[in-house]
Order: C-alpha cells, then sequence, then structure tokens
C-alpha cells in the first residue's frame, strides 16, 4: 500500500448530463479512482478488498485516520481527521490530484456509543467537509451508507416499509439522530450538484461470522434479554450481501435512497434460538430501566432507546434496490444468524482450549 502525500440525482441539462457521460467514459478507459472514507470501518474494509479485486479500479484513494486492512497494490493512504478545522481544503487537494471519479463515504460508526459529541463530530461534522470538499472538486458519484433504523421502531409502521416513507427516527438515540442529520445534508448537496449520481444506501443491521456490532454482542450473551409479551419480526443484512450491495452502488449509476437487506425475516424469539441462545424476557418498564443503568455502567450494548426495536417492526421493502441498483440477496436473514452463530461456536470454543491449557 502507497502512501498518500502530505499536505435522487436529476433534472440535469442535456449539456451537463453529457459531459458528465464523456468525463464517465474517459474515467471507464483510463482506469478508475475510487476514493473511501472509514476505510478501517467492516463496510470500508470490504469495500477496498473488492476494488482490489476489480480490474476496472486503477486507484483506491484511502481516507482515514489509519490504514486499512484490506490495502494492497493499488491503495494510497492519506491520513485524514474529517473533523479537524479545514479539513475540506486537503480533501479537495487530494481528490483532484489522485483524479477521484466516485467517493464511498463510509466514515460512520456501526454501534451506539457514550461519546456521543465524538460520534457527532465524526458523521454531521464530518460529512459537513466531505460534502464541501465535493463542492470544491466535483466528482462524478458520491455513495452514502446509513441504516434503516432512520424510520425508526413504532407501533404503527407498516409490515414493509418502502424509500417513500418518511423516516421518523427513534426518540432519545443520538446515534440515529446523527445518522438523519448526515441524511439531510447529503439530500441537500443532491439538489445543488445535480451532475453527480448520489446514492444512499440504507442497510438493515448488518451480521455474519466477522461483523462487531451492538446486534453481535447482544446475541453473544448466552441469556439474551428480550421485552416480554412482544416478539417483533426482525430483518437482517448478511454481511456478504450489505458488502455487494455497495459494491454495486459504487459501479452503477443509480441516484437515490436504497433499502438493504438480506431475505425474509425472523421473529426475535427465532433469532435468539438460532443463535444458540436462551432468551431472558423482561417486562419492557423494566427492560428500560435495567438498559440505562447498564448503559451508565458500560455494560449494555446499546442505551434504553434501542429497547423498542425489540418491542415494535422495523423490517423494509428492498424492491427498489432489485429493480434500479440490480441488487438481489443472496442470503436470508436466517443465513446470518447461522453463520453468525457458527463463528461463535468457534470462538467459543477456542476460548475454551486456551482456558483449559
Amino acid at each position: 500500500m502507497a502512501s498518500g502525500a502530505e499536505s435522487g440525482v436529476q433534472g440535469a441539462s442535456s449539456d451537463e448530463t453529457g459531459s458528465t457521460s464523456l468525463r464517465a467514459q474517459r474515467t471507464e478507459r483510463a482506469g478508475r479512482s475510487v476514493a473511501v472514507t472509514g476505510a478501517s470501518t467492516f463496510l470500508g474494509k470490504r469495500l477496498v478488498g473488492l476494488l482490489e479485486e476489480d480490474p476496472a479500479v486503477r486507484r483506491i484513494v484511502v481516507l482515514d485516520v489509519k490504514g486499512s486492512s484490506a490495502a494492497g497494490p493499488k491503495t494510497v493512504y492519506y491520513e485524514v481527521d474529517l473533523t479537524q478545522p479545514g479539513v475540506e481544503s486537503r480533501l479537495s487537494e487530494i481528490l483532484h490530484a489522485e483524479n477521484v471519479d466516485t467517493l464511498a463515504h463510509l466514515a460512520f460508526a456501526a454501534s451506539p456509543t457514550q461519546a456521543t459529541a465524538w460520534a457527532h463530530e465524526l458523521e454531521s461534522v464530518g460529512t459537513m467537509n466531505v460534502l464541501a470538499a465535493c463542492r470544491r472538486k466535483p466528482i462524478r458519484k458520491l455513495v452514502v451508507s446509513s441504516t434503516v433504523l432512520v424510520y425508526g421502531p413504532h407501533p404503527d409502521n407498516p409490515n414493509f416499509i418502502s424509500e417513500k416513507r418518511a423516516p421518523r427516527g427513534l426518540h432519545g438515540s443520538d446515534f440515529v439522530a446523527d445518522k438523519l442529520d448526515v441524511e439531510a445534508q447529503v439530500q441537500r448537496f443532491a439538489a445543488e450538484a445535480p451532475a453527480c449520481c448520489v446514492s444512499v444506501l440504507r442497510f438493515a443491521t448488518i451480521l455474519g461470522p466477522t461483523v462487531d456490532n451492538y446486534v453481535a454482542r447482544w446475541l453473544s450473551r448466552r441469556l439474551v434479554p428480550t421485552v416480554m409479551g412482544h416478539d417483533p419480526l426482525v430483518q437482517l443484512a448478511h454481511e456478504a450481501d450489505a458488502a455487494a450491495a455497495l459494491k454495486l452502488a459504487v459501479d452503477r449509476d443509480a441516484p437515490g435512497v436504497f433499502n438493504i437487506a438480506s431475505r425474509g425475516v425472523v421473529p426475535v424469539s427465532a433469532l435468539v434460538k438460532l443463535a444458540g441462545r436462551i432468551a431472558l424476557p423482561i417486562p419492557y418498564g423494566m427492560y428500560r430501566q435495567l438498559a440505562g443503568l447498564f448503559w451508565v455502567a458500560q455494560l449494555s450494548e446499546a442505551p434504553p432507546s434501542f429497547v423498542a426495536a425489540l418491542r415494535y417492526l422495523c423490517v423494509v421493502d428492498g424492491s427498489e434496490a432489485a429493480k434500479r441498483l440490480g441488487f438481489r440477496p443472496r442470503y436470508s436473514t436466517q443465513d446470518a444468524v447461522l453463520d453468525f452463530e457458527g463463528a461463535l461456536r468457534v470462538r467459543e470454543a477456542r476460548l475454551l482450549h486456551e482456558g483449559a491449557r
């Protein structure tokens, strides 16, 4: 890996569309240059690995506070902190120097954190700086990751939520509020820059054999807390499906917002059983109180606001991604849990073996 030097989008005019198409053709002949923020995140590492294998990609430009473990000979790394004042100038210089065609903005927290000020700086302020750089040095395509939690688990949610439904968020969740703010910024940018193809991917919770997030840690408990008297359907995105959808968004010109999830749904009770765990039903009010205490004591995977996800439905319709992005999941929600369970069993067996030495 080399080291860098210091230092829905519609309504374009025919001239803009023609010049954009011409630039795209020239870029394809020369080989694409793709920049990735958040390349050290799970999605970032998977995308860098896929881009390394793509012969149509000439250059991968990693913009992060640390390099990506998936980096190969095509990758150049620039140490960039998106929260620093004036960073948009450096970003625009890098985008220009590397002749970046596409930017995948993935610098987002995968799980809630108690460091809410830091998370806000990274996501909201970091996105503001990224978009400012894209205004200074226009790019052809911008891909941004988000989450289906922007819709929020609510008692009046339909069985399957389409992209047309307005996001309502999750009351009391800074984690979701930051994602909503990011999407609002990106929407404004898309309206201001009609020549740029802007795609936003709202991922269902990602699970699989290697991902580490709050749901994976929740399911890693021997006794998994659930809400007594509630068993809503749950939808996941297998980690391989999530990576494939992201690569499609980078490869294809499909502006707009897309729900990304694997096939099918399972009830919370089945989810826990498939993970090889035992459910521990707790009355909702008591669970909220305990979750708050455990969150403050840093003994919980998520703050009390997330208990709502174990009480109400939040399942999305992925037909728009199939129709316009060409994304058709290879895996099901059940596959995601079973692959997670298999890897968890191996890790636990290894720990037992090492402990017996």
